[in-house]
């Protein structure tokens, strides 16, 4: 099975061998065996059910949750030469048809299917009377009622093993905590399953985090650094993601909008930009991304704090699935974190949920927080030890500087005791700064004990020390007040003095351009190299417009960096670089050569 299974992944992928625990993988589901498969982002998932596929008999069915992740993959297959089909609404009546015909008839390796049309009577019928290889469950956190995308009709695929016993089945995800995993398990039906999990570790993605005081022009610093790149910006609403837009191409971006109360074709020519295009930055909802296959995305920023360690994972892990330098940029502010809380409280969901969706919000907030290294911090939530000092977190690059905040905590908190809990944090910086605003005259603010008790610090100090102050539990946000700050029992001892607080010092550090010689797997050219390169991107470019498909699934931007380092000067040459099988040394080669042969003229 070994031999099989790597002449298929040289000959077919072009890779000329397996990474991590991937052939461990393929050989248990290959022989049969029933898989959970833990792995991050770009590490390469898709190959351990795809070659399993092709070494046993019958068709694989994948089940996966989104149309334009299906349809990418597919077409990626296709140009591999692989016998790939996907069954979904966006296929007329005939095609729909031949696709199910030539499923009876054996004539593909893979379908991929959605899970509502995977359970319909009609595709289990179909089923029952195809020869199905395995079943690939993709996305397997959509399963758990816990997780961030969550997908009620990933309940219902127990009837999978059910029904076909005798076929094997794997289940893969990107991102699942300790009690995600046992979820998925339980959920599918998979508790005697073989588990493979690999290290959530992502050492080419940089990680920063900086406290908000006018996110739209921080964004468009850090962008700046990213000129001509291409990125994906997260923000909270449809709102924002409009306007964030819109102040992007103000600034000379390429910038696209996207989120799901878009009109469809808007939104998906949007996307399809994106793909196929470089240096497009989309600004986008968390609609946008499950699925996501470019891999030259080289920056993931969220200008506004997502909801959970698990969706920032998640979200960060399409930057970079390269191999290449990327970098995850987090700006957030106290603002974000009163929303988000308000957000869930006030919700429609169990309190049970409400509940647990809080407990995530604080371990997000704990990161974001921490002057610790980033990684470590990251990797331990998912159950990962790492020892720190990563060398490519801002905390390792820049360690923050702290300070004995013991007096201004004191003050802070005795300021939000002596208002009557019932402000939010700009009234109570007033009140500490001496501000005799219309407000502070108002509620005779003015005659307390604390007002202008707090000039020593400025308006970003004090905002630094209220979000910090409610990060670590010591104030509470009443959301019965539309967001007023109220103490909790833990600020007691900080309040007489008893416990010292030393919190992260508010900075204003200066724009310095990015250093990348940290970043694991840089690409590095010479400027014969870098002409080969721009010369094969562009040619890329037009093929994937003529073709109507994304760029990477021809080439990689890794792969053009090989050719354009290695200078092959024939086919031969040529099908010696990683990422170059046979189906698409035949379908390209000629013309790779031709392009090379026109840069050296």
């Amino acid at each position: 099975m070994t031999d099989r299974a790597l002449d298929l992944l040289r000959r077919v992928f072009g890779h000329p061998d397996f990474r991590g625990p991937q052939r461990a993988i393929v050989e248990h589901v290959a022989a049969g065996g029933d898989a959970l498969v833990l792995m991050p982002t770009g590490g390469g998932k898709s190959l351990c059910y795809q070659l399993p596929a092709l070494l046993r008999d019958g068709c694989g069915v994948v089940v996966s949750p989104l149309i334009a992740l299906m349809q990418d993959q597919v077409e990626a297959l296709r140009q591999l030469g692989v016998r790939a089909a996907f069954l979904n609404s966006t296929l007329d009546a005939q095609t729909a048809f031949d696709t199910e015909r030539a499923v009876l008839a054996s004539e593909l390796d893979l379908l991929y299917v959605a899970p509502e049309r995977l359970l319909t009577a009609r595709f289990l019928s179909l089923l029952d009377r195809a020869r199905v290889a395995l079943f690939a469950i993709d996305e397997a956190h959509c399963v758990s009622q816990w997780g961030h995308d969550f997908r009620p009709e990933y309940r219902q695929l127990t009837v999978l093993h059910e029904r076909w016993p005798d076929v094997p089945r794997i289940a893969l995800t990107a991102t699942a905590d300790g009690p995600t995993r046992e979820e998925i398990a339980e959920r599918l039906g998979l508790t005697e399953a073989r588990r493979f999990v690999s290290s959530f570790d992502r050492p080419n993605i940089r990680y920063r985090v900086v406290p908000k005081h006018n996110g739209v022009r921080q964004l468009l610093d850090f962008l700046d650094e990213h000129r001509g790149e291409s990125g994906i910006v997260y923000a909270f609403s449809r709102r924002r993601v409009e306007e964030v837009a819109a102040a992007l191409v103000e600034a000379g971006l390429d910038a696209v909008p996207y989120h799901a109360g878009m009109d469809a074709a808007t939104r998906a020519a949007n996307q399809r930009r994106f793909l196929q295009d470089d240096g497009v930055v989309v600004v986008a909802t968390i609609a946008f991304g499950m699925g996501i296959d470019k891999p030259d995305v080289r920056f993931v920023a969220h200008i506004d704090l997502p909801k959970s360690v698990e969706g920032y994972y998640q979200e960060t892990g399409r930057a970079g699935r390269d191999g290449g330098p990327a970098e995850a940029w987090l700006c957030f502010g106290l603002g974000d974190m009163v929303g988000l809380r308000q957000l869930i409280v006030q919700g429609e969901a169990p309190e049970e949920r409400k509940r647990v969706e809080l407990q995530k919000l604080d371990a997000l907030l704990g990161y974001c927080e921490t002057t610790a290294c980033r990684r470590q911090a990251l990797l331990h939530f998912f159950g990962e030890p790492h020892p720190g000092g990563c060398g490519n977190c801002d905390n390792c690059l820049e360690p923050p500087q702290t300070w004995d905040a013991t007096e201004a905590a004191r003050k802070a908190l005795s300021c939000v005791y002596r208002t009557g809990q019932r402000f939010g944090v700009g009234h109570l910086i007033d009140v500490l700064r001496g501000e005799r605003t219309g407000k502070v005259q108002q509620f005779g603010h003015e005659a307390l004990s604390t007002f202008g008790i707090g000039t020593d610090l400025d308006l970003r100090q004090w905002r630094g020390v209220f979000r910090q102050l409610v990060a670590l539990g010591l104030l509470d946000v009443d959301h019965e007040r539309y967001g007023a700050l109220r103490l909790t029992a833990a600020a007691a001892p900080v309040l007489r003095g008893e416990r010292p607080l030393r919190l992260r010092a508010e900075l204003r550090r200066p724009r310095t351009r990015r250093d990348r010689a940290g970043h694991a797997n840089t690409f590095h050219l010479s400027a014969e190299e870098q002409a080969r390169f721009d010369a094969l991107r562009a040619w890329r470019a037009r093929l994937a417009r003529e073709q109507n498909v994304p760029a990477y699934v021809i080439f990689h931007d890794s792969t053009l960096h090989a050719i354009a380092e290695a200078d092959p000067q024939s086919r031969r040459e040529l099908a010696r670089i990683p990422g170059i099988g046979g189906s698409k040394l035949d379908r390209y080669g000629d013309e790779v050569l031709q392009a090379l042969d026109a840069v050296r003229v």
